[in-house]
């Protein structure tokens, strides 16, 4: 049955694989239970109750890409846009938690709709090679710089922008030694290499007193945020209000998804000839209706996580991994505490592993042709110093429309028309 379902075998992978690579990308990913719920706690929401509605968006949300696009995928509540909720929409524009909740349910029903008439499909097909794979390449960066600062290895500078951080600190020490384990594995081509280096750096981390057992294995879910969004957002912000606080989110939505669907696709090898993801379409459709779920469930926006590579990278190839990883997540809903044991150190060294393989996209892009490699130098490294996908993948479209322009080559009209409303997104910013 698990066959006839997943194509297993043809995907060349086995069943063992795929539990091995859904619980790898289930431990990288695990971190976002007690981060949304800090960063909601600036919503004024409970982070117990965070916890409980981001498992089980996560779990359902990713069961749902698993069997519906057959993909190791797994999705979660964005990094990015949670922030947006508690630091722009409620402490800033003056939104309670519920209406904030209301504008991620509007964007996610917006880009919902744009997947079912196929625009959101024709915007990835217009996009050149060139640039599908500086995002990947991006998002590896951006995924390493992420590990480096979640394992203390940079920190920020005085005068500069970053700079070493403590060697002597046991958290980075975790972060190190994980590193290294990690990457001793990937060149050794052990299954299971970053599960492996992630256990080994949690529990020297517990010996080093960084981490420790939790008091309880088992906590009760507290489902009281479900339901709790109101689209009351319009009447307070105004109708143009709206419109900008639904349009921001949505383009952020909207091509921080694209820029990972590609991303994974090229790590694992889906893409076809033309560097296109098949079934992209059911990916966008569960990816955007997983928008409407997380606002719904006051868990924020769930999209497409990057760190699905970690599973990829232990050799899951099917969606049966993504099941497991949805299985984990609402198991996750009654063991919150012990998830809590793994430190973000002994994760961050997966995420620099993971961004070390992924960047290696850039070697397929063309560096004689300037017009084609500018912009795409540009895409890669603006998602790391700006600590976004979309920032960078918004500047690499424009520098393409442009510098294609001049050098008297053609730009697709889709593209333009991406290139103009990412420049208001900038001006409007």
């Amino acid at each position: 049955m698990v066959e006839r379902m997943f194509g297993v075998t043809a995907a060349g992978s086995t069943i063992e694989r795929e539990v091995l690579g859904g619980a790898t990308t289930f431990m990288t990913m695990a971190y976002i239970l007690f981060v949304n719920g800090l960063i909601l706690s600036g919503a004024k929401l409970a982070p117990e109750q965070v916890l409980t509605v981001t498992a089980l968006v996560a779990g359902v949300t990713t069961i749902a890409m698993g069997l519906a696009a057959n993909y190791p995928f797994a999705l979660a509540p964005g990094m990015g846009i949670n922030a947006a909720v508690a630091g722009s929409l409620v402490a800033t524009q003056g939104l309670t938690a519920a209406e904030a909740m209301g504008v991620i349910v509007a964007e996610g029903l917006a880009i919902t709709l744009l997947v079912v008439v196929g625009v959101r499909e024709r915007v990835l097909d217009a996009i050149p090679d060139s640039l599908k794979r500086a995002i990947g390449a991006g998002i590896g960066l951006f995924l390493a710089v992420i590990g480096f600062a979640n394992g203390g290895l940079v920190v920020p500078g005085t005068g500069t922008l970053t700079t070493l951080g403590d060697l002597h600190a046991t958290k980075t020490i975790v972060f190190l030694v994980g590193l290294a384990i990690a990457l001793a594995l990937t060149v050794r081509k052990v299954r299971g290499a970053l599960m492996i280096a992630i256990a080994a750096a949690t529990v020297l981390a517990v010996g080093l007193g960084e981490t420790t057992a939790p008091k309880a294995f088992v906590a009760t879910p507290d489902f009281g945020l479900v339901g709790q969004f109101s689209f009351g957002f319009a009447g307070k912000l105004g109708v143009l209000g709206a419109a900008l606080a639904v349009f921001s989110l949505m383009l952020s939505d909207f091509f921080d998804t694209v820029g990972t669907a590609i991303g994974l696709g090229e790590q694992g090898k889906f893409l076809d000839e033309r560097g296109r993801l098949p079934r992209m379409k059911r990916v966008l459709l569960v990816d955007s209706l997983a928008a409407v779920a997380g606002g719904v469930a006051s868990a924020s926006s769930a999209t497409t996580y990057i760190e699905s590579a970690a599973g990829i990278a232990d050799g899951a190839r099917t969606g049966l991994a993504s099941v497991v990883t949805g299985l984990l997540f609402l198991a996750a809903m009654f063991i919150g505490p012990l998830a809590g044991v793994v430190p973000g150190a002994a994760i961050a060294s997966a995420l620099v592993v993971v961004g070390f393989l992924m960047a290696g996209m850039l070697r397929d892009i063309d560096w004689q042709d300037l017009p084609v490699a500018a912009p795409a130098f540009l895409c890669a490294i603006v998602m790391p110093v700006t600590w976004s996908i979309s920032n960078g993948i918004g500047a690499g479209v424009i520098a393409h429309a442009l510098l294609m322009t001049v050098a008297g080559r053609r730009v697709p009209v889709l593209v333009w028309g991406v290139a103009v409303a990412f420049a208001l997104f900038f001006a409007l910013a």
